[in-house]
């Protein structure tokens, strides 16, 4: 890596993977600009084991109404944007959040002629039928346009989104469409970091990335009952009743209902990245467990 000692500006810096990014940048030497809504809140320790950032952050830029607080000044000294920002179960807007202010920050960019912006996508954004992938693939289309480097990273799940299936597992039923047989390949926060730093300065692409091992989601959900030390039952969900969840989703609120297709999407199409570290689904299982 020969960019090391130059200065990377984080956007979605106090979100899972966003913590995890910061803390690989901070041990590589890079100088890392953290852009975060409140500093306290970044200073306590993440949600499923993702860092504090008291002692990994250089220079913070505190944002607390989002595009409204952000300048070109935030790009001064910038050779490299790493955008981690998305919603997932956030009470937020995806196109506000995942399209329009991560517009702002590649404007932004463009204006301080940042060498690179490197955006956590998701894989199949662009045949999801959710608000949330919507919106992420109009934002990767418009970074693919744009004059700065542009580094396109889509993961195929994080382990922190499988947390929820152990969970089921521990209450003794654990629900999914069909026979289970849709496979993907999930990372930890830390490995997917390890492949982001990894591309910086490595020049524009972009990247279909997952963890170790590609599961089926019936594996999944068998590792999570081991780690409950649960005996497994699984409860198929026909088509027809997913179909009515999205119907009644919709009716309580949009974001409600794209965060059911959002879901529902994940669990009927195949989602396997290149392999990349170390961490397995059974270890962070294991971690839960105890």
């Amino acid at each position: 890596m020969n960019d090391v000692g130059k200065r990377v500006l984080v956007a979605g810096a106090t979100g899972y993977v966003g913590r995890h990014i910061i803390a690989r940048l901070h041990d590589e030497g890079f100088i890392v600009r953290a852009v975060v809504r409140d500093k306290a809140r970044a200073s306590a320790p993440g949600a499923y084991g993702a860092p504090a950032l008291t002692e990994l952050v250089d220079e913070w830029v505190i944002a607390p109404d989002g595009a409204a607080d952000l300048r070109p000044d935030i790009m001064a000294g910038v050779d490299h944007v790493v955008s981690a920002l998305g919603v997932t179960r956030q009470k937020a807007d995806p196109w506000a959040i995942d399209f329009l202010l991560n517009l702002r920050y590649l404007e932004l960019a463009e204006q301080m002629d940042v060498a690179s912006f490197l955006y956590v996508g998701v894989m199949n954004a662009a045949t999801g039928s959710s608000a949330v992938s919507r919106a992420k693939h109009a934002f990767i289309e418009a970074l693919s346009r744009s004059r700065v480097a542009a580094q396109i990273v889509n993961p195929s799940g994080y382990f922190s989104d499988l947390t929820e299936i152990y969970d089921l597992a521990r209450r003794g039923v654990a629900f999914g469409l069909g026979d289970g047989s849709v496979r993907l390949s999930p990372i930890h926060g830390a490995d997917l970091a390890d492949f982001c730093a990894t591309r910086l300065g490595s020049g524009a692409g972009s990247w279909d990335v997952g963890g170790p091992e590609a599961l089926t989601y019936r594996d999944i959900v068998r590792i999570a009952f081991e780690a409950a030390g649960k005996k497994p039952r699984y409860t198929r969900v026909p088509a027809p009743l997913a179909s009515a969840a999205v119907w009644t989703a919709d009716r309580i609120s949009p974001r409600a209902g794209s965060l059911t297709r959002f879901f529902l999407d994940g669990m009927q199409t195949d989602s396997v990245g290149e392999p990349h570290g170390t961490h397995t689904l059974a270890d962070y299982y294991a971690a839960l467990a105890h």
